[in-house]
């Protein structure tokens, strides 16, 4: 193992957004004697999707509201692919959570004028229950979780980058995981009794993207790697209304909150005109996945603005009101050289969410033992699309019980165990490999493969398209490992972790490719131009693929209804 160092903990959670760091809480709070540890590839509180949550929490609080509404509406939008239980406990927990985080971590929402919180409407939901601060929900429950974090003395390693999950030398438990401490570029191997997966998806290998350039689907990658399956990894969400801010800029792909299209915002092409009408009667308000496709559809057809995509506008509402309700929003919009609240904003989709994820059970674990996972990195909750507001809602739900698991399962079962050395020495020549090479120019291969995924494999996809994407990949994923990097500093070497990064992301494309050529039907958010219409509901499976020798396998499932069949309701009222 050379100079690898070690650091020993009980619990290690990767990730820092709301499903890290409840989960963290929560395993502190049901076991004080536990040394807890957060791992986080940036800065605790500053990085991860969770703070860019801008939207809001969907929760059934109002009268007239229900938690078997919410979770209709759920699957309903996830087209009956969701594992009920898991959907269910989403929206169960959601209403002991959102008090959690108002009553003891001292997050403060928006209110009515008698109180109460105030909900707003959010698309494909038949009731308005998306809880918010402003458009800056996010920050609100990341600071809040952060404090406490910092207050109870919970370990932290800040810029440290996992790698690898590792299982112990003699059997299919966890041992630890190997990581990078970004700050020096040597390699850390944390042994723990539990491990945590929480690292958010970032489905970044698409042209226009909301995460951040860092957010790679490091988890995913690593799952793969480890042999587990995920699921339904051809449901990747794009949402509607990314900003356009022109060539050159990072900022291009972030998020126009849906919240403006439920407040009444209008789409509307290069013509000015709009054009949700022609797609679904629901207009704007339409889930994200109709709206995303019945955009691309226009710009394929060359509706377009200056810069390749479409339009929202505010302009015909109240702009006081636009201004109280979406400052956060304004404020960007007006950084960008747009005026959201007079003006048109040019907006493109894009890719925003990965409902695909690893297979998990209800109290967290996975087929290795000792190893949980919350948030994005699972699958099985939204099923083929995931609700505007669902996110944070599952994020925070599941870490906490995850960490509520981990409080019960480690005093009891964990113990340290020894890794298996190999892998720790394969992983760490695979993550070395570039530095035996001549450096060369990543960026090209990002944007090469950005475009491949964009054209062929995102939106609307078909057979031709799939498998012209599967064989380009091969040859960009040849490419890069043929593209070196400059080792004379290993110390914040921000080219070697994107070489790293674009590693992960192909590895996870692949998965995606092999799920979408799979599902011969349309479904939420994958649709099949040559395969339109979906399948018999009654009679649905969901894809699990794993890494066998380092291709993908395929293979389908049976979706179990446990609570409700398609054409019932839980609703007291008769389904039309």
């Amino acid at each position: 193992m050379g100079d690898l160092s070690t650091i020993t903990t009980d619990v290690l959670i990767l990730g820092s957004g709301g499903a890290g760091l409840f989960a963290a809480l929560h395993t502190l709070q049901g076991a004080p004697e536990l040394d807890v540890t957060v791992a986080v590839k940036g800065l605790l509180g500053k990085c991860g999707c969770t703070r860019m949550v801008q939207g809001g929490y969907n929760v059934a609080l109002a009268p007239g509201d229900s938690i078997e509404r919410h979770f209709m509406d759920t699957v309903e939008g996830g087209k009956w692919l969701n594992n009920q239980e898991l959907t269910w406990m989403l929206v169960t927990g959601a209403q002991v959570r959102i008090r959690e985080l108002e009553n003891e971590l001292g997050c403060y929402f928006d209110r009515n004028p008698d109180g109460s919180v105030h909900q707003k409407a959010f698309a494909g939901q038949t009731f308005d229950r998306t809880v918010h601060k402003g458009d800056l929900t996010g920050i609100e429950i990341i600071n809040r979780l952060a404090e406490q974090v910092w207050a109870k003395g919970i370990n932290r390693l800040e810029d440290h980058r996992a790698v690898a999950l590792i299982k112990s030398g003699y059997g299919e438990a966890i041992s630890g995981v190997l990581m990078v401490d970004m700050r020096t570029g040597h390699f850390v191997f944390v042994k723990a009794k539990a491990v945590l997966v929480a690292t958010g998806g970032g489905p970044t290998m698409y042209k226009y993207h909301t995460p951040s350039g860092d957010k790679s689907c490091d988890g995913l990658a690593m799952f793969l790697r480890a042999g587990l399956p995920l699921r339904d990894m051809e449901m990747v969400q794009f949402h509607p209304t990314g900003l356009v801010a022109g060539k050159g800029t990072r900022v291009t792909g972030t998020i126009i909150e849906e919240g403006l299209r439920g407040f009444g915002g209008h789409l509307f092409g290069g013509d000015k005109q709009r054009f949700m009408h022609k797609y679904d009667e629901r207009l704007e308000r339409a889930t994200r996945d109709i709206v995303s496709r019945a955009m691309f559809d226009e710009m394929r057809a060359g509706n377009i603005g200056p810069n390749g995509g479409l339009y929202i506008t505010m302009k015909h509402l109240d702009p006081k009101d636009v201004r109280k309700l979406f400052k956060g929003m304004v404020e960007r919009c007006a950084d960008c050289g747009f005026d959201l609240i007079s003006g048109d904003v040019e907006v493109v989709p894009t890719a925003h969410y990965m409902m695909g994820g690893v297979v998990f059970g209800q109290d967290c674990s996975t087929a290795i033992e000792g190893l949980y996972a919350a948030g994005e990195d699972t699958g099985g909750v939204h099923g083929a699309n995931r609700l505007g507001g669902n996110g944070v809602a599952n994020s925070t739900v599941f870490g906490g019980f995850a960490g509520d698991a981990m409080a019960k399962w480690v005093p009891t079962y964990g113990q340290h165990r020894e890794p298996d050395i190999a892998v720790i020495d394969e992983t760490i020549s695979a993550c070395r490999a570039p530095f035996a090479k001549k450096p060369g120019i990543l960026e090209d291969i990002r944007e090469k493969m950005c475009e491949l995924m964009w054209e062929d494999a995102g939106i609307i996809r078909d057979a031709d398209g799939l498998k012209r994407a599967e064989a380009g990949l091969k040859e960009l994923e040849a490419e890069l490992d043929e593209t070196g990097v400059d080792a004379t500093s290993l110390a914040y070497n921000l080219t070697w972790h994107d070489w790293m990064n674009m590693k992960n992301l192909m590895l996870v494309s692949r998965a995606v490719l092999a799920a979408a050529e799979a599902r011969e039907d349309s479904r939420g958010a994958h649709f099949r131009a040559d395969f339109p219409e979906p399948r018999d509901i009654e009679t649905s499976r969901f894809t699990k693929v794993t890494l066998v020798d380092g291709d993908i396998a395929i293979d389908t499932e049976v979706v179990d209804f446990s609570r409700v069949k398609p054409g019932e309701t839980l609703l007291d009222e008769v389904v039309q």
